[in-house]
């Protein structure tokens, strides 16, 4: 085996559909054994090492301003999902994160939600499995927007006859199962067509809420901790896009102190 057909490999999975990442992963795997069989003397050399992971196509961040927060939140007010939209642009949480909490989680005598596990399809079925990394298991305090949103949300629950165990999820279906992300996707357009906001991503309600902390002067490492980054350089890497606001805002108070 050579790099020449690494580099095939990699070229035919993304031909064939792989995203970015996964063809990274599968050569991150494939240098692993072979590097374990160098140290076994099964091949002299190991032929990942010339070859170069896939570029990551990085998605262009388009987070809501604090207008159109205030106007998504407008929008769904009254919606049984009302409190799912504002978990999401007040905490920052991935839309797994939000879909997989169970009552368990949020406590809301002491205003604190936890993050500990992640709803995704598995096998053809919807499932709790780990969090990313271990960083993102995280326990966050709940701002009274948030409070109040899941308060509303528990009391409809319950008019509606459901016994809600601790083990129950959250967010559901009107029959009481876990949600689809499609199924989720496909509710945010109709209210971002109801409240006319641009169409953006569910996961860009994470940025937003991202930028709107920095905007409030809220620290970078505790946005790191909120958002469950395994490093700051991430969080400060992604959300470099809002450091001119931030840059105005400084210079206008030093406006303020010397002028």
């Amino acid at each position: 085996m050579t790099g020449l057909h690494v580099d095939l490999l990699m070229n035919r999975m993304a031909a064939g559909g792989a995203g970015p990442k996964t063809v990274a992963n599968v050569r991150t795997l494939l240098r692993s054994a072979l590097n374990q069989a160098v140290r076994w003397h099964l091949i002299g050399r190991n032929p990942v090492v010339d070859t170069e992971p896939p570029k990551r196509v990085r998605h262009e961040i388009e987070p809501l301003t604090k207008g159109e927060c205030r106007r998504l939140l407008e929008a769904v007010s009254g919606d049984r999902l009302e409190a799912l939209y504002t978990v999401a642009v007040a905490l920052g949480l991935r839309q797994g994160e939000a879909l997989g909490l169970t009552w368990a989680d949020v406590e809301l005598s002491i205003a604190t939600l936890h993050v500990r596990r992640q709803l995704q399809r598995v096998e053809g079925r919807l499932q709790l499995v780990p969090l990313k990394t271990e960083r993102s298991t995280r326990t966050l305090a709940m701002p009274a927007v948030v409070v109040a949103a899941l308060t509303r949300h528990r009391e409809r629950q319950l008019a509606e006859g459901r016994a809600l165990l601790p083990s129950a999820y959250v967010f559901t279906t009107a029959a009481g199962g876990p949600l689809e992300a499609r199924t989720v996707l496909r509710w945010f357009a109709d209210i971002l067509d109801r409240a006319k906001l641009r169409h953006v991503r569910f996961h860009d309600l994470r940025h937003s809420a991202a930028s709107l902390m920095l905007i409030q002067g809220v620290p970078m490492r505790v946005i790191m901790e909120m958002l469950g980054h395994s490093q700051l350089s991430t969080t400060s890497d992604t959300y470099s896009h809002v450091v001119p606001e931030l840059q105005r805002e400084a210079a206008a108070r030093i406006d303020a102190v010397l002028s």
